[in-house]
């Protein structure tokens, strides 16, 4: 039987051993919220050229906006939320902010993005 293009159970038979493994193994609501906040971030497209352009080096604010062709005012608003999500780091040198990022898991989550789409 299909609802819509889903095809669900014809007959109604809770299976109580999954379930109460499941809800066992659930983590709470609030780390589930954090963790959807989490992939919000890597829904923006100028987040991810950000990430990217960090994958290669550590860069300022302004190499930065020139990469992207974008204004520094536009990269500073990005790198805020990607540094809220602990996505990168900042540290300054000088007159100069250097933003890099936080660890290897940032790179590991857009690897595995990329090589689920290449599936």
């Amino acid at each position: 039987m299909a609802i819509g293009d889903v095809e669900v159970c014809e007959h109604t038979e809770v299976h109580k051993d999954r379930v109460e493994n499941i809800l066992h193994q659930m983590p709470s609501e609030d780390q589930l919220c954090d963790l959807a906040e989490l992939f919000k971030v890597f829904g923006d497209s100028t987040r991810i050229r950000i990430l990217f352009a960090l994958f290669e080096a550590e860069i300022c604010v302004c190499d930065l906006a020139e990469t992207l062709s974008m204004t520094q005012s536009a990269v500073s608003h990005q790198l805020k939320i990607l540094k809220q999500a602990r996505l990168v780091k900042s540290r300054r040198e000088g007159k100069s902010v250097i933003y890099f990022l936080a660890d290897d898991h940032v790179r590991t989550i857009i690897g595995q993005g990329f090589e689920h789409l290449s599936e």
